[in-house]
């Protein structure tokens, strides 16, 4: 296992829609390990493989809540069957979107089919905070951001923001 580098905006491979994996494999088997590694040593609860550079259809996500205690799931080729019409909102987060929050508006309740780590087909109905971050990670499969749920001008200052961060690591904002 290996803890893998996060890429963030605006990192044009953010914007790529990941391809489905045909087989579950050794090297399918190491992405997920390598990718619950890199979430939890960045305190996330979510992380797809193009967060990582890899263009395929894995998110792994552990929406556990008491402290210690893991509740991973691993997702290959998620696809989203149902979604309610009532809805919630959460202030997201992003591992490739640093130290910004925005208020998103989404089903309350959705159904995925995906496969499992040992292929076998898998259907499940989520709700809250897990269904919120199944739809989160399937966007960024798709190619899509919390970002692109703002207007031009406030996603633009976000990613000017984050660029000169990483331009210039050492300098603290406060």
């Amino acid at each position: 296992m290996s803890i893998k580098d996060i890429i963030t905006v605006p990192n044009e491979t953010l914007k790529k829609i990941s391809e489905p994996i045909e087989k579950v494999g050794v090297n399918e088997k190491k992405l997920v390990k390598d990718l619950f590694e890199t979430m939890y040593n960045s305190n996330g609860i979510g992380l797809a493989a193009v967060q990582v550079g890899i263009l395929k259809r894995v998110i792994v996500i552990d929406v556990s809540t008491k402290e210690g205690e893991k509740k991973p799931i691993s997702f290959i080729n998620p696809v989203i069957k149902n979604i309610s019409d009532e809805t919630s909102t959460y202030e997201e987060g992003c591992l490739s979107i640093p130290d910004t929050f925005i208020e998103i508006e989404r089903p309350k309740i959705c159904e995925v089919d995906y496969i499992d780590l040992d292929g076998r087909k898998k259907n499940l109905r989520c709700n809250g905070l897990l269904s919120t971050c199944i739809q989160h990670e399937i966007n960024h499969l798709d190619g899509k951001l919390i970002i692109d749920h703002l207007s031009k001008l406030k996603r633009d200052l976000i990613i000017k923001k984050i660029s000169k961060i990483r331009r210039n690591p050492s300098r603290i904002i406060v």
